[in-house]
C-alpha cells in the first residue's frame, strides 16, 4: 500500500532546527561582512547586540522545542 511504511522502517521526520540555525548564522555572517566592507556601519553596535542575542535565543528555543524530532534521528 502506498503511503504506509512497513513495521520497524523509521519515519524521517523534518527538524527545522538546522535549517533555522544556519539560516541564522548566515544572515549574522552577511551582516559582518557588509559592514567590513562599507565605510560606515551597516548597522550601529547598540543594535547589533540585541540582534544577535534575540537571534540566539530564538535559535534556543527552535532547538528545545524540536528537541524530540532528533531524538530518533541517528
Amino acid at each position: 500500500m502506498a503511503g504506509k511504511k512497513a513495521a520497524g522502517e523509521k519515519r524521517f521526520r523534518f527538524d527545522p532546527a538546522g535549517p533555522v540555525t544556519g539560516l541564522f548564522f548566515l544572515l549574522l555572517a552577511g551582516l559582518f561582512l557588509a559592514d567590513g566592507l562599507t565605510d560606515g556601519d551597516v548597522l550601529p553596535v547598540a543594535a547589533m547586540v540585541p540582534v544577535v542575542l534575540i537571534g540566539l535565543g530564538l535559535v534556543g528555543t527552535v532547538r528545545v522545542l524540536t528537541r524530540s524530532r532528533r531524538r530518533n534521528l541517528r
